[in-house]
């Protein structure tokens, strides 16, 4: 590899305890509002993670399992259909990732969500409806129980028992492969990447990076 070397984990798999967090079409709005992404860096956004979900207009609790005691250690989230939909914000991934989750299982996902979710190494697998319904059930029933994702042989394991999953066929080659964090392999490649522009009749030096940048 040219210009600085970077070291990317590979993410052939997860494990935790879960978290379930039922219902169809939960979109970015409601995973992190709007009001909270006026923000210079991502720090601190876990807080706000399904905000108005989680408290009234008084700031008082209401019920939610990200607001009990038994799921605050969780890092597998397990959720239903279109999970993601709506805006392309990448601080609803952030959110979820500095509130503590590494995975999501669920039944489907919002395309660019999941990519979102690639671009921090959060694998997002996917299984049917009554395979999912099964999971939150367990969980809610054992929420110190292990979740483990094997991303590479598309499998969950828990309660002693091994289920099939799919794993997006890129999203699995770049977690298992280290390359899931495209801006840190631009940047260790600037060299390569100015090199390349100078060739380009329509790219100005003003436009090409600097690779000491």
């Amino acid at each position: 590899m040219s210009g600085n070397e970077v070291d990317i984990p590979e993410v052939d798999s997860a494990s935790g305890s879960g978290i379930p967090i039922r219902g169809n079409d939960i979109d970015t709005d409601q995973i992190i509002p709007a009001r909270f992404m006026k923000v210079v860096t991502f720090d601190g956004l876990g807080e706000f993670a399904f905000f108005d979900l989680r408290f009234d207009e008084n700031d008082d609790l209401k019920e939610h399992p990200m607001n009990e005691e038994r799921f605050q250690d969780s890092s597998v989230m397990v959720v239903n259909s279109n999970f993601g939909c709506g805006s392309s914000r990448e601080h609803a991934p952030q959110a979820l990732m500095r509130w503590g989750i590494d995975a999501l299982i669920g039944e489907s996902f919002a395309e660019i969500f999941a990519g979102n979710c690639l671009a921090l190494g959060i694998p997002t697998v996917t299984a049917d409806s009554e395979t999912i319904e099964e999971l939150q059930d367990w969980v809610e029933a054992n929420p110190d129980g292990e979740i483990e994702i094997d991303v590479e042989a598309e499998t969950v394991t828990y309660g002693g028992q091994t289920i099939d999953v799919t794993v997006d066929e890129a999203q699995r080659k770049a977690l298992v492969e280290g390359v899931w964090d495209t801006t840190a392999l631009m940047k260790s490649n600037a060299g390569e990447v100015r090199k390349k522009a100078q060739e380009l009749p329509y790219v100005g030096d003003d436009q090409i990076p600097d690779p000491a940048d």
